[in-house]
């Protein structure tokens, strides 16, 4: 029996890399930077699977073109690249790699929140730049974050993670979910559910943990930011167009908000010059970027293509329907 062919649009890990070789014949696409969409297209055409990442867009157009295609293992939790319907009608499997990024990505929520708050990036420049002259009392004055206020927006796992880290810094914390955390979860987390006005009216800290979807596109807007205590930071690591920018840009400006650390952006990899503020702490879409997760994600996909091919349930299938 031939071997199934994949194409996989980013070099993964060795580790991974071995174990789809034993199974799969694999062509990767290995020049720097993302492979552009005639690559993509080209790449699948003759292909039993597809390895991407969340940058490669899985459309009718797509789907059209690689008539073989069988499953398409997204290396992210976040499958708003894919288009799921259109893959379970044509019986092409979908999976993800969730769970394995959550306290990576909680660390580096923190990391933002941290660095935004006490001015790091700031201060970092200056000491670099030689014009430190010595200590002085008012110098880089920025916020506590012990004992302040944290409002987390979706209480998934990732949300969970970042609450549990409040514990150490003593703080409120508050969540806003569509659904209620169970009682022993809220009472080892110390978290209390309001609603999401409420949520934005009170903390201290927002920290956006919520996937893209119709309900979440421009979630945090002009209505959202007015409603933020002037003193408040916005931290967002979930996906870019939950904030509209245009509208963080004009809090920013207008000080309706102290300032903002975000790893994601509306229109990646643009990052538009009003973000370019010496309170808007930015990172290139890194939540997950520990050398253990990304390889740990790796291997999350290829185990889902090689189950499939081995007859067997995938791992972490999005659309188990098409199993039959």
């Amino acid at each position: 029996m031939p071997r199934p062919k994949v194409y996989v649009t980013h070099p993964l890990f060795e580790g991974p890399r071995a174990a789809l070789a034993t199974r799969c014949d694999a062509e990767y696409w290995q020049e720097p930077g993302r492979p552009p969409r005639e690559e993509v297209l080209r790449g699948v055409a003759d292909k039993d699977a597809l390895i991407c990442l969340l940058t490669e867009r899985v459309d009718e157009a797509l789907l059209g073109a690689a008539p073989r295609l069988r499953i398409v293992a997204n290396v992210a939790v976040g499958y708003d690249n894919i288009d799921l319907a259109g893959c379970t009608r044509r019986k092409v499997a979908v999976t993800n790699t969730p769970g394995v990024l959550d306290e990576t990505t909680a660390d580096l929520a923190w990391a933002l929140m941290m660095a935004v708050a006490r001015r790091i990036v700031e201060a970092d420049a200056f000491a670099r730049s030689g014009a430190w002259a010595g200590w002085n009392l008012d110098q880089f004055c920025g916020a506590d974050v012990w004992g302040k206020t944290l409002g987390i927006v979706g209480f998934g796992r990732i949300g969970r993670a970042v609450a549990r880290r409040a514990l150490g810094f003593k703080m409120r914390v508050l969540y806003a979910d569509g659904q209620r955390a169970p009682a022993e979860v809220e009472r080892a987390l110390n978290v209390e559910k309001v609603e999401f006005d409420a949520l934005l009216a009170n903390a201290d800290f927002v920290t956006l943990h919520v996937p893209l979807m119709a309900e979440t596109r421009g979630l945090i807007s002009a209505p959202q930011l007015a409603r933020m205590k002037p003193t408040a930071f916005l931290i967002n690591t979930s996906r870019g167009p939950v904030v509209n920018e245009a509208a963080l840009v004009d809090a920013l400006a207008s000080g309706k908000i102290a300032g903002a650390a975000l790893d994601v952006y509306e229109h990646e990899p643009q990052i538009g010059d009003g973000l370019r503020r010496p309170n808007v702490v930015l990172a290139p879409h890194i939540a997950s970027a520990s050398v253990e997760t990304r390889t740990r994600m790796a291997s999350i996909a290829v185990d889902n293509v090689t189950a499939f091919f081995d007859g067997r349930r995938p791992p972490t299938i999005l659309n188990p329907e098409i199993l039959g």
